[in-house]
């Protein structure tokens, strides 16, 4: 057994409450005039790297180590994100998943963290069963656009609770908390990958994640597609399992991004070429570069892709 978590919205308030009393030092806002309480990452103040690790850690209800490390990309020095938990498909799969589309009438943001386990409707909640019921509800939206009344009563309305108990913390993803927030999700797309694949997912005891840090795009669709490339072409995720060494030599394949027919191209290029439709993608496309499976019980380690610095130089520092 997997040790258990505490509960995801309370364990994210907590940390919330920490962020508001440092909220000058970080760099961030809280916005007051509304209900709920919405905090702004990005969006009309400035963030930057410490605020992108704390949202992160929001995101991934403060059960992951998140930090920023040095690495290089074809041999030009840089950023990256790194990332480790004791708490996988808790942390990853049933706070920090970006799963939850929140549109209200003219306003849409993509809607990560705790309160998804609140809303529980996603259908990765008929397998990770860690839905809950609690008082108030924490949650990360990646938009450029503050969340509207009607948003904020619509996602209470949805988890549960009352309007002024929605904490949500935004940042659009061109930005510095934005861009870190993203790349932290190294292991989550490789569960999501195995999720996808019907692994289980109590083999998987711990994980640990690297990707690159994009530099700051000019506009979000920019960013969108360097934040994707550091997942597909940069990343590397440990998973230490339990069980057979069969099933995973079987599985490992087609885990990372290269079995994707679709690897290879940088994502904005993807996107052009479908038409900027995003769901004509290969949706097996979104996993990271490199999975490491290391097994707890045989001993046995099994790597699975590589990643492809040519495409992310391309991508990051081409324009």
């Amino acid at each position: 057994m997997n040790p258990r978590a505490p509960e995801l919205n309370a364990r994210s308030l907590a940390l919330v409450e920490t962020l508001i009393a440092d909220a000058d030092t970080l760099g961030i806002q809280v916005l007051p005039g509304s209900p709920g309480r919405i905090l702004d990452f990005g969006i009309d103040t400035a963030g930057g790297l410490e605020a992108g690790v704390a949202l992160a850690k929001v995101c991934l209800a403060d059960l992951a180590e998140v930090s920023i490390v040095s690495g290089e990309i074809a041999g030009t020095p840089s950023p990256w994100v790194e990332m480790r938990t004791d708490h996988p498909v808790a942390a990853c799969l049933a706070s920090q998943y970006a799963g939850w589309a929140v549109q209200v009438d003219d306003y849409f943001a993509m809607g990560s963290g705790a309160m998804r386990a609140a809303y529980g409707g996603e259908k990765l909640f008929e397998t990770v069963q860690m839905r809950e019921k609690p008082q108030q509800v924490v949650g990360v939206l990646e938009s450029r656009q503050i969340p509207t009344s009607a948003a904020m009563t619509w996602i209470a309305q949805k988890t549960g609770v009352n309007v002024d108990d929605v904490h949500l913390l935004v940042a659009p993803t061109a930005s510095l908390a934005g861009g870190v927030q993203v790349v932290s999700r190294s292991v989550e797309t490789a569960l999501h990958k195995l999720h996808e694949l019907e692994f289980d997912l109590d083999r998987v005891v711990s994980g640990r994640g690297q990707a690159p840090l994009p530099p700051v795009a000019k506009g979000d669709l920019e960013a969108i597609g360097r934040t994707n490339d550091c997942i597909l072409y940069g990343a590397t995720a440990w998973l230490w399992v339990r069980g057979d060494d069969a099933s995973l030599e079987e599985i490992g394949p087609r885990v990372p991004s290269s079995s994707s027919s679709d690897h290879g191209r940088p994502f904005i290029e993807l996107f052009e070429r479908y038409d900027r439709d995003f769901y004509k993608i290969d949706p097996m496309l979104f996993s990271p570069a490199r999975v490491i499976f290391q097994n707890i019980e045989s001993g046995r380690t099994h790597v699975f892709g590589d990643t492809a610095e040519e495409v992310l130089a391309r991508s990051l520092f081409s324009s």
